[in-house]
């Protein structure tokens, strides 16, 4: 169990032993109530024969667990027949005090950040369950501004709202995506929002080239939810996969600049990522993940870089640098 999950539950239990020692008393097992409402924190709806299949209990039992839960001033609603099931009240206020003011703090931090790619308000959304006022210390004494959006900020978030949805809804997307060979039409079975080094990705499964790949937000447009269904794939990928995943083709840059980019170098690499020579030139080594961008990245420096290796980039270098002249020159 998460541990803000268990403050709260316990919060509850304890509530609950406070009635029954008041009302004289009632034997009942603590682990299995903070189990149920665990179970209703995790999920929109569980049934009382699921309930009482899980905890080894009859189903008389699970419901006077449930009568207890409500005594103890969680709202549960119990709807009878086909759909129906035991539920958390809809706008039911949690108890803030469960939470300490950084926990608190660092919540709303989170939220905001990702508010900024949303067109709903999970932060606002929130406070009201909380029933805080902007002007909360908790809120006005934040430390953290977190901007997650990007210059295409409007379509980014219609992206993100798309693709939430799809996810959720086990629907493909496609869409016309944009790379170094052209473009085209791609249909993805969409799993995971990947942001990284400043981008936004989506997982997903690629039903043209039947593998899982990753796709960069800002090159793809013309996004729609096709509403085909799939079936759940072993995406198999945990965070240290999705690093290893940026990494998989990585070309070994190493490069000679001259001092006046070491601001750059610094801004995108960290005052580390360099070592000075006899001259003062600076010797610079770095795994690129795609050979294209390194390219660009190292044109953009112009006369203050000179490649090293690999001498398949040098060579594409003067090629490129002679097309130049040859367009300015009119040769």
């Amino acid at each position: 169990m998460r541990g803000g999950e268990m403050r709260w539950a316990c919060h509850f239990i304890l509530l609950y032993e406070i009635i029954c020692y008041l009302a004289g008393g009632i034997s009942m097992k603590i682990d299995r109530l903070i189990g149920i409402i665990t179970l209703l924190l995790r999920n929109d709806k569980v049934t009382a024969p699921e309930l009482a299949e899980r905890f080894e209990v009859s189903r008389r039992t699970i419901s006077r667990d449930i009568d207890v839960i409500c005594r103890a001033g969680i709202p549960l609603i119990t709807e009878q027949g086909y759909g129906g099931g035991i539920r958390i009240a809809e706008g039911y206020k949690l108890d803030k005090t469960v939470f300490t003011k950084e926990e608190l703090r660092a919540v709303f931090e989170g939220l905001k950040g990702i508010d900024s790619v949303s067109r709903t308000s999970a932060a606002l959304s929130l406070m009201e369950k909380l029933s805080l006022e902007p002007e909360d210390s908790v809120l006005s004494e934040g430390m953290i501004l977190i901007d997650l959006a990007s210059h295409y900020e409007e379509s980014l978030k219609e992206k993100i709202g798309i693709i939430k949805h799809a996810v959720s809804s086990r629907h493909t997307v496609n869409f016309l995506y944009y790379y170094s060979r052209g473009e085209e039409y791609r249909e993805i079975e969409p799993y995971l929002l990947v942001f990284r080094w400043s981008s936004w990705y989506v997982y997903g499964y690629c039903r043209k080239r039947k593998d899982f790949r990753m796709f960069k937000l800002n090159r793809l447009w013309e996004l729609k939810e096709t509403g085909n269904s799939f079936l759940m794939r072993n995406a198999g990928k945990t965070e240290a996969d999705f690093q290893d995943y940026f990494r998989q083709d990585a070309v070994k840059l190493r490069a000679v600049f001259e001092k006046e980019a070491k601001y750059r170098l610094v801004e995108e690499y960290g005052a580390g990522c360099y070592t000075e020579d006899e001259q003062g030139r600076l010797i610079f080594e770095w795994d690129f993940v795609n050979y294209d961008n390194m390219k660009q990245w190292i044109l953009s420096f112009g006369s203050q870089a000179m490649v090293i290796e690999p001498r398949c980039l040098a060579d594409d270098l003067v090629s490129e640098l002679k097309k130049n002249l040859n367009r300015y020159t009119g040769t």
